[in-house]
């Protein structure tokens, strides 16, 4: 019988770089009692399958002082003050060490002996910790920049640059914790989510209120919300009326009206009016809930740059070492200075350390998806966010994607004098009638100011419209072919009739008492926004719009001539849908298919990326898509564009900063310019542009 062993989680803390994520995960993994282990340095997070204690998880992060800490969202770490770190005490410790012996060095009688000590305490106190898991890991063979390091820190000291091995040792304390800073930057975009649902909620459970940890509130609690306070959990509203601003969720910065039977979520704000929710799901499954999970397994997966990045690297820094052994050796066998090419050998090593090349990637990664979260976009994960920074094609669905995505009427005809008369006659009919077509009319006379009126004698003909009796009066509403069999058109109208249908409306005919009396024009409008979206991404290089759309060519072809969309492709089945993406997919190499995430699925599943609208609520939608627009609103989408292709430029910048910065001062060799101090500032500088330059895409907004 096999054993079953579970999952199990933790937060980490002092995660500072890539290369230590990387080393702890694999010491993890060497546990006997684990069989598969996975950290998330973006999310600062370890996964694990396994019976590790947490002693034992401990000492695999004792290299680096990584602390593992239960998963809990309600009680993260307090902040340790900036005087408490060990970090940052030992750099300090090491720069008040390294100052006293540059002033034995360079006083009017120098004391070579006491400054080669105050640097050799500069060097144990700063480096101590670097050179035990240097040592540890040169007899392992494994290379990594805290070995690189010390070698050349312990080879500058054996040939008597004690001064140099110092400030290096303290300039490489001060880079680790400016990129450590730095991460901790970027991660705040979970940190925030983290933090917008409360921690507890006033309750009402069996006739009783009470004060519960959201962890201890049940489906079918009652939620007492007042004015001012954040929604503790998914839910839907009892009783009460008022706005909630939902843009911790959606990104929506104008708030949204909530009454009875609306859905609301955790985590959001209600502003005027109190409210009473049901309970519909644990705080674990809430949306902000998934969200956040989604974003953390978002910033672990590893995009295409990072893979190749960490391809490079495998073999890059076998590569350093090598050229950093010829350059100690081969000019001293042709002649020239053992002290001075021992030197510069060890000052290859420095400058090659692939720290920044490392981070080049998943910094930029973390800090889009995050920042992306914020906005109220969902993208799960760094392939899917470079991948849509390369679409240069776009397929839409069109109902309730450019469109509304239910009925509105655009054209009332009667003659001005009865108009509220046959408005209010028509009403009455429609009111009984569960067409969409047929709320649309009685909603549009609702906000007419159209008062109700007494109908009997109601009929529905299948196929033709509707029948009843208001006022004496017998009252048809329905198609056009219908009314020419009850009544005679007049002309006017019936070309009136074809120029609404031309324009792709649905045109019904009104009859009263056997004589034509009106015409109401229905349609689903496009949506506001619509247009401008497109024009956006004309600007941000989209070359390619299309529309595909099970409606009739007519209706699709007037939407798209408003929209401003070039390429129609109407009344398509699923299956259709599927073979019009497929061969977009031919003539474009890459395309994106924006849909509501469950009717387009075959047509989202082969596009290069699926977007959802409306991700919020709808878990068909946060689990199916590549990208969910949480708040059904597509003015999200140039947004994505804009950051999916900065994020790109950025990485690229990274890398190029990361390789070229380092190619420089490897060149310093040539004239025997190169030093340690030059070595260490072009690693440390490599590194903070590469993180300063990725913290960028945080000032990206809508």
């Amino acid at each position: 019988m096999s054993q079953v062993t579970t999952k199990t989680e933790y937060r980490l803390e002092n995660l500072s770089c890539a290369n230590c994520a990387m080393k702890f995960e694999n010491n993890v993994k060497s546990l006997p009692s684990v069989t598969e282990a996975t950290v998330n340095f973006g999310a600062s997070k370890l996964s694990f399958t396994g019976d590790a204690t947490m002693e034992e998880l401990q000492a695999a992060g004792a290299f680096d002082g990584i602390q593992v800490v239960p998963l809990s969202k309600r009680d993260p770490s307090p902040k340790t003050p900036f005087f408490q770190r060990k970090e940052n005490i030992v750099t300090i410790l090491s720069l008040v060490f390294v100052i006293a012996g540059m002033f034995f060095t360079y006083r009017d009688v120098p004391n070579p002996a006491v400054a080669t000590g105050l640097f050799a305490a500069a060097i144990l106190i700063g480096g101590t910790g670097m050179f035990i898991t240097g040592i540890k890991n040169l007899v392992r063979l494994d290379f990594d920049m805290k070995t690189l390091m010390t070698i050349a820190i312990i080879g500058a000291a054996i040939i008597g640059e004690w001064q140099e091995a110092a400030v290096v040792v303290f300039l490489f304390a001060v880079s680790e914790a400016l990129e450590a800073y730095s991460m901790n930057k970027a991660r705040q975009s979970i940190r925030q989510l983290m933090d917008i649902a409360p921690a507890s909620a006033h309750v009402k459970r069996n006739g009783e209120i009470m004060e519960l940890k959201t962890e201890d509130i049940l489906v079918g609690d009652i939620l007492l919300v007042k004015p001012g306070q954040k929604i503790a959990m998914d839910g839907v509203v009892l009783s009460g009326r008022s706005t909630v601003n939902q843009a911790a969720i959606t990104g929506e910065s104008i708030p949204v009206l909530k009454q009875v039977d609306d859905e609301v979520f955790a985590g959001t704000l209600n502003e005027e009016g109190a409210l009473k929710v049901t309970v519909t799901k644990l705080v674990g499954d809430t949306t902000i809930a998934k969200i956040i999970h989604l974003v953390e397994d978002a910033q672990a997966e590893k995009a295409p740059s990072q893979k190749f990045v960490d391809r490079f690297a495998k073999y890059y820094t076998p590569i350093i070492i090598g050229i950093a052994v010829l350059v100690a050796i081969v000019p001293p066998l042709f002649g020239a200075d053992w002290h001075t090419w021992v030197y510069q050998g060890l000052a290859v090593l420095v400058v090659g350390c692939p720290c920044a090349l490392v981070v080049s990637t998943p910094v930029a990664i973390v800090t889009a998806i995050g920042n992306a979260a914020r906005q109220g976009v969902l993208i799960k994960g760094g392939v899917y966010l470079e991948e849509m920074g390369r679409i240069h094609a776009i397929a839409f669905d069109k109902t309730g994607t450019l469109t509304k995505g239910y009925p509105e009427v655009t054209d009332f005809i009667a003659r001005d004098e009865e108009k509220r008369t046959i408005l209010q006659a028509v009403a009455a009919v429609e009111s009984m009638s569960q067409h969409p077509l047929a709320r649309a009319i009685v909603d549009y006379a609702k906000g007419q100011g159209i008062g109700e009126a007494e109908l009997r004698n109601f009929q529905s003909v299948t196929g033709k419209g509707a029948v009843g009796e208001v006022d004496g009066v017998t009252v048809h509403v329905g198609s056009m072919k219908w009314a020419s069999e009850l009544a005679e058109l007049p002309a006017e109208m019936q070309q009136r009739a074809e120029e609404l249908q031309l324009a792709g409306k649905s045109v019904m005919a009104v009859v009263m008492n056997q004589m034509f009396r009106a015409l109401i024009a229905v349609t689903d409008p496009l949506r506001e926004e619509s247009m401008d979206v497109l024009r956006q991404l004309k600007d941000v290089g989209i070359r390619h719009t299309v529309m595909l759309t099970g409606d009739d060519v007519r209706t699709a072809e007037a939407i798209a001539k408003l929209a401003g969309v070039t390429d129609v492709r109407a009344g398509l089945m699923p299956e259709d849908k599927l073979e019009a993406m497929k061969g977009l997919m031919g003539q474009y190499s890459r395309v994106a298919m924006v849909g509501d995430g469950i009717n387009d699925a075959p047509a989202l599943a082969a596009s290069s990326i699926g977007i959802a609208m409306g991700g919020a609520g709808t878990d068909a939608a946060l689990e199916t898509a590549d990208i969910a627009l949480m708040a059904d609103d597509l003015r999200q989408l140039p947004y994505t564009m804009k950051l999916s292709r900065k994020t790109l430029q950025i990485i690229k910048e990274n890398i190029m900063f990361a390789v070229g910065l380092k190619i420089v001062a490897l060149l310093l060799i040539i004239p025997g310019w190169l030093t340690l101090w030059i070595a260490i500032f072009a690693d440390m500088g490599a590194t903070l542009l590469v993180v300063l330059n990725s913290l960028r895409l945080m000032r990206i907004h809508k």
